[in-house]
């Protein structure tokens, strides 16, 4: 495989606290240099991007992150208007505490209403592996299919682990033929990034993949 081809599947993210509009323009002219899939940003710089880059650049956002514990309706006003200040995707945080509740359900009427908000635009669902169990993980696989998701996405990548191959492979167990896997957190070398590429992940969301075919250091998310 070749880089370019693992880049193209590649949301090239910075989504920490203290992100500068120089950190997000290096990040867009870094997409646009080596083809990636995505920026993955922060919600305040939706707009900005879009107004500087237009349709040049893929943009996707976060909603609910990195806790996944803000209300429905809070949710759904973010997704809102980061879609219209021109966001292309968007990957929400599951809340995780209905998920440990067995609250399934409400689970997935929240992501079923934030596809109906994303219509045509693609929506991934991070269930944040590193705090459930097994069963937790195929329940989940079920909700989000079941909701019509188009992904669903192992880590914010701010917990306490990220993607590992264990996950990944029960995903593709458990999940509808037309949900797809985004793999993410801790993807630290182009081996990682081929093995989730190759075990079936359609996108990977890592700050480092450029970095890494640029022969920097790895270093981030």
């Amino acid at each position: 495989m070749t880089r370019e081809e693992m880049l193209s599947k590649v949301d090239h993210t910075q989504l920490k606290a203290f992100a500068t509009w120089e950190d997000i323009q290096k990040l867009c002219e870094e997409a646009l240099e080596f083809h990636t899939a995505s920026v993955c940003v922060p919600p305040t710089y939706v707009k900005r991007i879009h107004e500087t880059y237009g349709d040049k650049i893929n943009i996707c956002t976060v909603i609910g992150f990195p806790l996944g514990y803000s209300t429905m309706t809070a949710k759904a006003i973010e997704a809102t208007q980061a879609l219209a200040e021109g966001c292309n995707e968007i990957d929400m945080v599951v809340n995780i505490s209905d998920v440990k509740n067995g609250l399934y359900d409400k689970v997935e009427e929240e992501i079923r209403s934030l596809k109906a908000l994303c219509g045509d635009r693609i929506l991934k669902v991070i269930i944040e592996t590193c705090y459930l169990t097994e069963k937790e993980k195929i329940a989940m696989c079920k909700v989000v299919t079941d909701a019509g998701a188009d992904y669903i996405k192992t880590s914010t990548g701010f917990g306490t682990g990220g993607a590992t191959k264990e996950d990944v492979e029960l995903f593709k167990k458990h999940i509808g033929p037309n949900v797809k896997i985004k793999a993410a957190g801790g993807v630290s070398t182009l081996e990682d990034l081929e093995m989730f590429i190759n075990l079936g992940c359609d996108r990977i969301g890592t700050s480092r993949a450029v970095g890494l075919c640029k022969g920097e250091k790895s270093e981030g998310y």
